[in-house]
This record gives C-alpha cells, structure tokens and sequence, in this order.
C-alpha cells in the first residue's frame, strides 16, 4: 500500500493559485495544471508548478488568450516541456514558441529554458500539438511573482 509523508512529498496541485496578468486560459481538454509547490505548500519551499499540455488546433483557437504575455521576474526561473514520444522522449510532438531576451525561439525537442533572473522573457505561444506534453516551470522564489 503506497505512503507518503506529507512533510515532504506533494501530490496535489495548490488549492489557490493567484493569476498572474500574464497567464493564459486554457480549457480542461487543452491543458490542466497538475502539481505545485511553494512556500504556501510547504514551508520553505521554492516555487514550481507542473501540467500537462493535449493536442487540439493550436493557436488557432486561442489567439492572444493562449498567449503568456513579455514579463520578467527578480529570480531565476526555468521554463521546460518534455515530450511522450517513448520512442524517441526527445520528439516534443509539438511546437513552443518562446521570445527571450527579445530573440525568437522555436522549439520542437523537449527542452528547458533557463532565464535569468531580471530578463524578460516570453511571449510564449504553443503553436501546435500532435501528443501530450508535459510543462514545468520552477524558480528560486519561495512565491511566483
């Protein structure tokens, strides 16, 4: 029978999480957040969140509202998608469009980004999809700001 101490293990996503103005929607079949964890989660923590990403007519159905606007942040932070080709994990099946530092980036292997802390970065655009993706962000902050 599987346990868990509650300590130190998270299996949950956070009961509230504060929109930042630069967030996107997204409907439960296109993507749904997962796992987080901060300092409100557990204390002491640095911030880091996870979801997962579906197939679907991306952008054209979203448009700006799928869109994660230009901002930056005074911490560090890493941006990853991963793909679920299991033969080849490095096949994203998908393509991420990520502006950092005012230069453009597309991207169709699993990746991480690591940003800097106080550069911009984004917009980010999912430009299309062909299998499940699975997203993670993490920075050292105990909050995302």
């Amino acid at each position: 029978m599987a346990h868990w101490d509650k300590k130190y293990i998270v299996t949950e996503l956070k009961s509230h999480i504060e929109e930042a103005a630069w967030t996107p929607q997204f409907a439960d079949n296109e993507g749904r957040r997962l796992i987080s964890l901060d300092r409100d989660v557990l204390p002491g923590a640095f911030y880091m969140e996870t979801a997962w990403f579906f197939p679907g007519k991306w952008p054209e159905t979203k448009g700006d509202v799928g869109t994660v606007k230009e901002h930056g942040h005074d911490f560090p932070e890493a941006i990853g998608y991963v793909g679920t080709n299991p033969d080849d994990p490095y096949d994203l099946g998908a393509e991420i469009e990520l502006w950092i530092d005012g230069q453009q980036n597309i991207i169709d292997r699993s990746f991480i980004a690591f940003i800097p802390a106080g550069v911009k970065h984004c917009p980010l655009t999912i430009r299309r999809i062909d299998r499940p993706v699975f997203h993670f962000t993490a920075g050292m902050s105990q909050s995302y700001q």
